[in-house]
Protein backbone atom coordinates (compact mmCIF):
# COMPACT_ATOMS: atom_id res chain seq x y z
CA UNK A 1 0.00 0.00 0.00
CA UNK A 2 1.39 3.21 -1.28
CA UNK A 3 0.67 6.83 -0.28
CA UNK A 4 0.61 9.98 -2.44
CA UNK A 5 3.96 10.36 -1.67
CA UNK A 6 5.42 7.10 -2.88
CA UNK A 7 6.09 5.66 0.11
CA UNK A 8 4.98 2.71 1.17
CA UNK A 9 4.13 2.54 5.29
CA UNK A 10 2.92 -1.35 4.80
CA UNK A 11 4.65 -4.01 3.00
CA UNK A 12 2.62 -5.63 0.15
CA UNK A 13 1.06 -9.30 1.34
CA UNK A 14 3.10 -11.69 -1.07
CA UNK A 15 2.29 -15.12 0.75
CA UNK A 16 -0.13 -16.57 2.88
CA UNK A 17 0.01 -20.23 1.90
CA UNK A 18 1.37 -21.97 5.29
CA UNK A 19 -0.71 -23.05 8.14
CA UNK A 20 0.28 -21.28 11.31
CA UNK A 21 -0.03 -23.03 14.81
CA UNK A 22 0.05 -20.43 17.78
CA UNK A 23 1.48 -20.88 21.52
CA UNK A 24 -0.24 -18.51 23.74
CA UNK A 25 -2.98 -16.70 24.46
CA UNK A 26 -2.24 -13.81 26.01
CA UNK A 27 -2.39 -9.89 24.76
CA UNK A 28 -0.08 -10.23 21.97
CA UNK A 29 -1.60 -12.95 20.49
CA UNK A 30 -5.08 -12.42 20.86
CA UNK A 31 -5.09 -8.82 20.37
CA UNK A 32 -2.32 -8.12 17.53
CA UNK A 33 -0.85 -11.44 15.95
CA UNK A 34 -4.94 -13.20 15.54
CA UNK A 35 -6.29 -9.83 14.75
CA UNK A 36 -3.36 -8.97 12.13
CA UNK A 37 -3.60 -12.64 10.54
CA UNK A 38 -7.12 -12.53 9.98
CA UNK A 39 -7.32 -9.23 7.90
CA UNK A 40 -4.51 -10.69 6.03
CA UNK A 41 -5.99 -14.17 5.24
CA UNK A 42 -3.30 -15.87 6.92
CA UNK A 43 -4.19 -19.56 7.85
CA UNK A 44 -4.70 -19.89 11.61
CA UNK A 45 -4.70 -23.99 12.04
CA UNK A 46 -4.02 -24.71 15.71
CA UNK A 47 -3.85 -23.11 18.86
CA UNK A 48 -2.17 -23.90 22.14
CA UNK A 49 -1.62 -22.53 25.43
CA UNK A 50 -0.86 -23.10 29.28
CA UNK A 51 -4.72 -22.43 30.58
CA UNK A 52 -6.36 -24.97 27.86
CA UNK A 53 -9.70 -22.71 28.57
CA UNK A 54 -8.09 -20.07 27.90
CA UNK A 55 -7.05 -21.11 24.60
CA UNK A 56 -10.29 -22.15 23.86
CA UNK A 57 -11.80 -19.08 24.17
CA UNK A 58 -9.59 -17.16 21.82
CA UNK A 59 -10.05 -20.04 18.97
CA UNK A 60 -13.71 -19.53 19.75
CA UNK A 61 -13.36 -15.71 18.86
CA UNK A 62 -10.84 -16.21 15.87
CA UNK A 63 -12.73 -19.28 14.62
CA UNK A 64 -9.14 -20.98 15.06
CA UNK A 65 -10.76 -24.57 13.93
CA UNK A 66 -7.76 -26.93 16.75
CA UNK A 67 -7.07 -26.31 20.19
CA UNK A 68 -4.48 -28.70 21.71
CA UNK A 69 -4.62 -29.35 24.77
CA UNK A 70 -0.68 -28.61 25.37
CA UNK A 71 1.93 -26.88 23.49
CA UNK A 72 3.82 -30.20 22.83
CA UNK A 73 0.62 -31.37 21.12
CA UNK A 74 0.75 -28.70 18.93
CA UNK A 75 4.34 -28.57 17.79
CA UNK A 76 3.65 -32.50 17.00
CA UNK A 77 0.30 -31.21 14.68
CA UNK A 78 1.55 -31.94 11.27
CA UNK A 79 -1.02 -29.33 9.77
CA UNK A 80 1.54 -26.55 11.29
CA UNK A 81 4.10 -25.63 9.09
CA UNK A 82 4.87 -22.13 11.14
CA UNK A 83 5.14 -22.28 14.94
CA UNK A 84 4.27 -18.63 15.86
CA UNK A 85 4.99 -18.36 19.95
CA UNK A 86 3.83 -15.97 22.97
CA UNK A 87 5.47 -17.48 25.27
CA UNK A 88 7.68 -16.12 28.52
CA UNK A 89 11.33 -15.88 27.28
CA UNK A 90 12.32 -18.53 29.67
CA UNK A 91 9.97 -21.13 28.50
CA UNK A 92 10.29 -19.86 24.77
CA UNK A 93 13.84 -21.65 23.84
CA UNK A 94 12.44 -25.51 24.50
CA UNK A 95 9.34 -24.56 22.72
CA UNK A 96 11.84 -23.88 19.50
CA UNK A 97 14.32 -26.89 20.27
CA UNK A 98 10.74 -29.15 20.23
CA UNK A 99 10.17 -27.43 16.87
CA UNK A 100 13.20 -27.88 15.72
CA UNK A 101 13.54 -31.41 16.02
CA UNK A 102 9.75 -32.00 13.81
CA UNK A 103 10.22 -32.44 10.26
CA UNK A 104 7.27 -30.79 9.02
CA UNK A 105 7.83 -27.09 10.85
CA UNK A 106 9.30 -25.04 8.30
CA UNK A 107 10.03 -21.80 10.37
CA UNK A 108 9.69 -20.29 13.83
CA UNK A 109 8.50 -16.76 14.76
CA UNK A 110 10.13 -16.14 18.08
CA UNK A 111 9.29 -13.40 20.98
CA UNK A 112 11.24 -10.56 22.19
CA UNK A 113 13.48 -11.53 23.76
CA UNK A 114 14.43 -14.43 22.16
CA UNK A 115 16.26 -15.45 25.30
CA UNK A 116 17.36 -14.25 28.89
CA UNK A 117 20.84 -14.02 28.23
CA UNK A 118 22.67 -13.75 25.10
CA UNK A 119 24.66 -17.04 25.25
CA UNK A 120 21.41 -18.71 24.99
CA UNK A 121 20.30 -16.61 21.76
CA UNK A 122 23.62 -17.36 20.02
CA UNK A 123 22.82 -20.54 21.11
CA UNK A 124 19.53 -20.92 20.01
CA UNK A 125 20.45 -19.26 16.29
CA UNK A 126 23.22 -22.07 15.92
CA UNK A 127 21.11 -25.05 16.39
CA UNK A 128 18.85 -23.52 14.06
CA UNK A 129 21.05 -23.35 11.42
CA UNK A 130 21.75 -26.51 12.10
CA UNK A 131 18.56 -27.94 11.76
CA UNK A 132 18.21 -26.26 8.67
CA UNK A 133 15.52 -24.53 9.91
CA UNK A 134 13.94 -20.58 9.57
CA UNK A 135 14.12 -19.05 13.30
CA UNK A 136 12.68 -15.18 13.04
CA UNK A 137 12.55 -13.04 16.11
CA UNK A 138 9.38 -10.49 16.60
CA UNK A 139 10.81 -7.17 16.09
CA UNK A 140 7.52 -5.65 15.00
CA UNK A 141 8.02 -1.98 15.71
CA UNK A 142 10.13 -2.41 12.40
CA UNK A 143 7.10 -2.78 11.15
CA UNK A 144 5.73 0.72 12.59
CA UNK A 145 4.12 2.74 9.52
CA UNK A 146 6.06 5.89 10.80
CA UNK A 147 9.44 3.73 10.99
CA UNK A 148 9.36 2.20 7.90
CA UNK A 149 8.37 5.43 6.03
CA UNK A 150 11.52 7.05 8.12
CA UNK A 151 13.01 3.97 6.55
CA UNK A 152 12.64 5.25 3.06
CA UNK A 153 12.83 8.65 3.56
CA UNK A 154 16.99 7.78 4.20
CA UNK A 155 17.61 5.53 2.39
CA UNK A 156 16.66 7.71 -0.66
CA UNK A 157 19.33 10.19 1.33
CA UNK A 158 16.48 13.15 1.43
CA UNK A 159 18.00 13.85 4.97
CA UNK A 160 21.41 13.78 3.76
CA UNK A 161 23.99 12.58 6.40
CA UNK A 162 22.14 11.85 10.00
CA UNK A 163 23.53 14.05 12.77
CA UNK A 164 20.92 13.29 15.59
CA UNK A 165 18.36 11.11 16.21
CA UNK A 166 15.92 10.59 19.16
CA UNK A 167 13.57 8.20 21.01
CA UNK A 168 11.32 9.69 23.90
CA UNK A 169 9.02 7.25 25.34
CA UNK A 170 6.54 9.20 28.16
CA UNK A 171 3.84 5.83 28.37
CA UNK A 172 3.09 3.07 30.98
CA UNK A 173 3.76 -0.38 29.60
CA UNK A 174 1.35 -3.01 30.83
CA UNK A 175 4.49 -5.68 33.10
CA UNK A 176 3.48 -9.00 32.28
CA UNK A 177 3.65 -10.74 35.76
CA UNK A 178 6.09 -13.26 34.61
CA UNK A 179 9.10 -10.38 34.39
CA UNK A 180 8.82 -10.40 38.24
CA UNK A 181 10.73 -13.54 38.60
CA UNK A 182 13.43 -11.85 36.30
CA UNK A 183 16.32 -9.26 37.09
CA UNK A 184 15.90 -7.33 34.02
CA UNK A 185 13.08 -5.28 33.43
CA UNK A 186 12.72 -2.01 31.06
CA UNK A 187 15.44 -2.26 29.12
CA UNK A 188 15.23 -6.42 27.67
CA UNK A 189 11.03 -5.78 27.29
CA UNK A 190 10.76 -1.90 26.50
CA UNK A 191 13.74 -0.81 25.42
CA UNK A 192 14.51 -3.58 22.78
CA UNK A 193 11.93 -2.35 20.45
CA UNK A 194 13.49 1.12 20.24
CA UNK A 195 17.29 0.20 20.14
CA UNK A 196 16.42 -2.40 17.55
CA UNK A 197 14.57 0.19 15.18
CA UNK A 198 18.33 2.30 15.79
CA UNK A 199 19.72 -0.51 13.96
CA UNK A 200 17.15 -1.17 11.38
CA UNK A 201 17.32 2.95 10.44
CA UNK A 202 21.13 3.58 10.96
CA UNK A 203 23.25 0.09 11.29
CA UNK A 204 25.30 -0.83 13.96
CA UNK A 205 26.41 1.47 16.70
CA UNK A 206 29.76 1.50 18.25
CA UNK A 207 28.94 2.22 21.74
CA UNK A 208 26.54 2.27 24.19
CA UNK A 209 26.21 4.29 27.38
CA UNK A 210 23.24 3.22 29.73
CA UNK A 211 21.64 5.18 32.25
CA UNK A 212 18.57 4.32 34.93
CA UNK A 213 16.81 4.68 38.06
CA UNK A 214 14.00 2.43 39.43
CA UNK A 215 10.01 3.63 38.56
CA UNK A 216 8.19 4.13 41.53
CA UNK A 217 5.28 3.01 40.04
CA UNK A 218 6.75 -0.85 39.53
CA UNK A 219 6.12 -2.70 43.04
CA UNK A 220 8.12 -5.36 42.19
CA UNK A 221 11.67 -5.17 42.54
CA UNK A 222 13.15 -4.71 39.76
CA UNK A 223 16.98 -3.22 38.52
CA UNK A 224 15.99 -1.04 35.27
CA UNK A 225 12.86 0.86 35.53
CA UNK A 226 13.55 4.17 33.94
CA UNK A 227 16.33 4.03 31.06
CA UNK A 228 18.33 6.43 29.00
CA UNK A 229 20.57 5.01 26.27
CA UNK A 230 22.81 7.10 24.42
CA UNK A 231 24.33 5.49 21.55
CA UNK A 232 27.80 6.23 18.70
CA UNK A 233 28.16 5.26 15.24
CA UNK A 234 30.95 5.22 12.69
CA UNK A 235 29.03 8.28 10.97
CA UNK A 236 29.21 10.58 13.83
CA UNK A 237 25.31 9.94 14.36
CA UNK A 238 24.54 10.76 18.20
CA UNK A 239 21.38 8.55 19.06
CA UNK A 240 19.62 8.82 22.41
CA UNK A 241 16.54 6.45 23.31
CA UNK A 242 14.88 6.94 26.75
CA UNK A 243 11.93 5.07 28.27
CA UNK A 244 10.11 7.13 30.56
CA UNK A 245 7.57 4.12 32.49
CA UNK A 246 6.98 6.23 35.04
CA UNK A 247 5.72 9.36 33.17
CA UNK A 248 4.34 11.12 35.90
CA UNK A 249 1.68 9.77 38.80
CA UNK A 250 -1.50 8.45 37.25
CA UNK A 251 -4.63 9.07 39.73
CA UNK A 252 -8.16 9.99 39.58
CA UNK A 253 -8.69 13.99 38.43
CA UNK A 254 -4.55 14.04 37.48
CA UNK A 255 -4.24 15.04 33.45
CA UNK A 256 -1.81 13.18 31.85
CA UNK A 257 -0.37 12.94 28.22
CA UNK A 258 1.46 9.51 27.39
CA UNK A 259 3.50 9.69 23.91
CA UNK A 260 6.38 8.55 22.42
CA UNK A 261 7.97 11.09 19.77
CA UNK A 262 11.02 10.62 18.01
CA UNK A 263 12.85 13.02 15.63
CA UNK A 264 16.09 12.46 13.10
CA UNK A 265 18.04 15.40 11.93
CA UNK A 266 20.10 15.17 9.03
CA UNK A 267 22.54 17.48 7.30
CA UNK A 268 19.90 18.13 4.33
CA UNK A 269 16.77 17.57 6.33
CA UNK A 270 14.46 16.68 9.65
CA UNK A 271 12.21 14.41 10.13
CA UNK A 272 9.89 13.96 13.44
CA UNK A 273 7.03 12.36 13.99
CA UNK A 274 5.00 9.92 17.14
CA UNK A 275 4.41 6.32 17.95
CA UNK A 276 0.55 5.64 17.96
CA UNK A 277 0.69 2.76 20.59
CA UNK A 278 0.40 4.19 23.78
CA UNK A 279 -3.59 6.00 22.38
CA UNK A 280 -4.12 3.38 19.63
CA UNK A 281 -3.73 5.92 16.84
CA UNK A 282 -1.76 5.67 13.74
CA UNK A 283 2.06 6.86 14.33
CA UNK A 284 2.61 9.93 12.19
CA UNK A 285 5.41 11.41 10.43
CA UNK A 286 6.51 14.68 8.84
CA UNK A 287 9.76 15.53 7.15
CA UNK A 288 11.34 19.01 5.69
CA UNK A 289 14.07 18.05 2.81
CA UNK A 290 16.88 20.33 0.94
CA UNK A 291 16.76 17.70 -1.27
CA UNK A 292 12.99 16.36 -1.55
CA UNK A 293 10.65 19.05 -0.61
CA UNK A 294 12.50 22.41 -1.29
CA UNK A 295 12.72 22.75 2.66
CA UNK A 296 8.99 22.57 2.81
CA UNK A 297 7.57 20.31 5.73
CA UNK A 298 5.22 17.55 4.30
CA UNK A 299 3.16 15.08 6.35
CA UNK A 300 2.26 11.72 4.51
CA UNK A 301 -0.51 9.79 5.91
CA UNK A 302 -1.93 6.05 5.98
CA UNK A 303 -4.88 5.12 7.81
CA UNK A 304 -3.17 1.24 9.51
CA UNK A 305 -1.71 1.18 13.07
CA UNK A 306 1.65 -0.47 14.60
CA UNK A 307 -0.88 -2.38 16.64
CA UNK A 308 -1.86 -4.58 14.69
CA UNK A 309 -1.45 -4.28 11.54
CA UNK A 310 2.40 -4.36 11.45
CA UNK A 311 2.06 -7.74 12.71
CA UNK A 312 0.77 -8.64 9.48
CA UNK A 313 4.74 -7.73 7.93
CA UNK A 314 6.22 -9.84 10.21
CA UNK A 315 4.53 -13.27 9.54
CA UNK A 316 4.44 -12.11 5.48
CA UNK A 317 8.09 -11.69 5.60
CA UNK A 318 8.43 -15.38 7.39
CA UNK A 319 5.85 -16.80 5.07
CA UNK A 320 7.82 -15.01 1.87
CA UNK A 321 11.22 -16.45 3.13
CA UNK A 322 9.97 -20.29 3.53
CA UNK A 323 8.09 -19.96 0.36
CA UNK A 324 11.03 -18.50 -1.80
CA UNK A 325 14.23 -19.86 -0.32
CA UNK A 326 15.76 -16.19 0.64
CA UNK A 327 16.69 -15.03 4.39
CA UNK A 328 13.63 -13.65 6.50
CA UNK A 329 14.14 -9.79 6.96
CA UNK A 330 13.67 -10.43 10.77
CA UNK A 331 16.89 -12.77 10.94
CA UNK A 332 17.68 -15.05 14.43
CA UNK A 333 20.98 -13.95 13.31
CA UNK A 334 20.27 -10.14 13.14
CA UNK A 335 18.78 -10.33 15.73
CA UNK A 336 21.26 -11.44 17.83
CA UNK A 337 22.69 -8.41 17.40
CA UNK A 338 19.90 -6.21 19.15
CA UNK A 339 20.38 -9.15 21.84
CA UNK A 340 24.03 -8.10 22.06
CA UNK A 341 23.22 -4.53 22.09
CA UNK A 342 21.00 -5.09 25.24
CA UNK A 343 23.47 -6.99 26.54
CA UNK A 344 25.77 -3.91 26.53
CA UNK A 345 23.57 -1.65 27.92
CA UNK A 346 23.28 -4.02 31.37
CA UNK A 347 27.15 -3.76 31.01
CA UNK A 348 27.24 -0.01 31.01
CA UNK A 349 24.52 -0.10 33.80
CA UNK A 350 26.44 -2.43 36.16
CA UNK A 351 29.78 -0.81 35.66
CA UNK A 352 28.81 2.53 34.99
CA UNK A 353 30.48 3.53 31.57
CA UNK A 354 30.65 3.67 28.30
CA UNK A 355 30.44 -0.09 26.55
CA UNK A 356 31.75 -0.68 23.10
CA UNK A 357 30.09 -3.29 20.95
CA UNK A 358 33.23 -4.70 19.91
CA UNK A 359 33.27 -6.18 23.78
CA UNK A 360 30.45 -8.05 23.35
CA UNK A 361 31.26 -11.02 20.96
CA UNK A 362 28.56 -13.22 19.17
CA UNK A 363 30.64 -15.66 16.94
Amino acid sequence: MSDGNGFTPDPPVRVKDYGIGCIGAGMIMSECHLAAYRQAGFPVVAIASRTPAKAKAVAERWHIPVVHETPDRLIADPNVDILDIAFPPDQQPDLIRQALRQPHIKAILAQKPLALTLEEAITLRDEAARAGKILSVNQNMRYDQSMRVLKQILDRGELGGPVMATIEMRAIPHWQTFLEAYDRLTLANMSVHHLDVLRFLFGEPETITTLTRSDPRTRFAHNDGITVSTLTFGSGLLAVSMEDVWAGPREEGFEHDNYIKWRVEGTDGVAQGTIGWPDGTASTLSYASKIATHGKWVTPTWETMWFPHAFIGVMEQLQYAVKSGEPPALSVADNVRTVALVEAGYRSIAERRTVRLEEIPIK
